[in-house]
């Protein structure tokens, strides 16, 4: 036992109780701090998530989702446009900038959704124009200018011991190809437009790339450059043998109005410079092209040869031909033919842009639709371009 008294033993554990009681107080701060901490910082994290979907609703950004389709909400908008008028979902995806070109000016226009802009460009790609084989540049301003270097440098041999003697200076020329409008205003019933199971992308799509494609092909070829690109057929044509920078040369067949013997098709292909004949083709519409693929040498072998596989062109002394069914019929003095090196000789210039409107006012009950887009083109080598002439000068 022991023999010390109750109260001393009380009086020893006050100490004890005390420092507990400090450090029970001492964590419940430090608990109490932390917690206030932590409320705070989800509060800040709360504020920041709210204020972030409030920005997203804003902007109409598509979802990150990895099932949902990016282009869909655009397509969506713009469907909805050409039924109804309703923009406001294209006003919306205007503020998010990887749906749009920087190219196009949001005054006045809309640009057509992705699926029906490929369509538009895959059309026009197919069609039978020179668009498929000239030089094809996409500009964001009025005008497109190409230079030109059509002189060689002088040159000339030196000695260790002789001055060398200045040698001439190359002439440069600048060509401006301008670019023009091309529109067109398909139309359609506003009842055909409210039946959901019609497809108004590819219907549109098709009836503009229908009309740019016929458009484009005849003026890259006929066009006076009025409001409209320069043709090939409309810069001054000259005899070959007195060509000149500026003109288009021309080989005759020796016969009006017939093809003749069909020697003059080895002289055109032969009048074009080595250096362009690596890339020759031929351009000719149908008429023509069945007059000349019966064209026999000496020896009873056709000229003309069918591709021998599926898409591959009909070729003509080994040339590929390019039948474009607005180069004009064989007839007196007719320049039906032309070859050359194309995508030097010509040059496309465009903006990368479509724009449709919809107008519901001007043709009730009929609603159109006005697309344009911004086009020229011109000859950018004269040299690689020449031409055959159905006459006998």
């Amino acid at each position: 036992m022991s023999n010390t008294p109750p109260s001393a033993q009380v009086v020893d554990a006050a100490p004890l109780i005390l420092e507990v009681t400090q450090e029970v107080n001492g964590f419940t701060g430090d608990f109490k701090e932390f917690r206030e901490d932590i409320n705070a910082k989800l509060k800040q994290t709360e504020e920041r998530v709210t204020m972030l979907d409030r920005k997203t609703q804003m902007t109409a950004r598509p979802q990150l989702s990895a099932g949902v389709e990016l282009g869909a909400p655009h397509q969506k908008a713009f469907q909805t446009y050409l039924r109804s008028g309703d923009d406001d979902g294209l006003r919306g995806l205007q503020l998010d900038g990887k749906s749009l070109s920087t190219a196009v000016n949001s005054d006045g226009g809309y640009l057509v959704d992705p699926v029906t802009a490929e369509t538009v460009t895959s059309v026009l790609q197919s069609t039978a124009s020179i668009r498929s084989i000239a030089a094809v540049v996409t500009v964001e301003a009025t005008s497109y200018d190409v230079l030109i270097d059509h002189t060689d440098v002088g040159a000339g041999w030196a000695t260790e011991t002789d001055p060398s003697v200045e040698t001439s200076t190359p002439v440069i020329d600048r060509i401006t190809i301008p670019l023009h409008e091309l529109s067109a205003l398909p139309k359609a019933s506003q009842r055909l437009l409210d039946d959901s199971a019609f497809d108004i992308e590819s219907w549109l799509a098709g009836r503009i790339a229908d009309k740019f494609a016929r458009a484009e092909a005849s003026a890259f070829l006929n066009g006076d450059g009025l409001d409209k690109p320069t043709g090939i057929l409309t810069h001054p044509v000259v005899d070959n043998d007195s060509w000149s920078w500026g003109n288009v040369g021309y080989v005759v067949t020796g016969s009006d109005g017939s093809i003749g013997d069909g020697d003059a098709i080895v002289d055109l292909v032969y009048a074009l410079g080595a250096q362009y004949r690596a890339n020759g083709v031929f351009i000719m519409n149908s008429k023509t092209a069945g007059l000349i693929r019966k064209l026999k040498d000496g020896d009873g072998r056709f000229l003309w040869s069918d591709g021998l596989a599926a898409g591959e062109p009909a070729r003509l002394m080994g040339y590929p031909v390019l039948v474009a069914e607005d180069m004009p019929d064989v007839d007196s003095n007719s320049y039906s033919v032309a070859f050359g090196d194309f995508s030097a000789g010509y040059t496309i210039a465009e903006r990368p842009d479509l724009r449709v409107l919809r107008d519901p006012f001007s043709a009730k009950p009929h609603v159109l639709f006005y697309a344009t887009k911004r086009v020229g083109g011109d000859v950018s080598d004269f040299a690689a371009i020449k031409l055959l002439k159905f006459g006998l000068t």
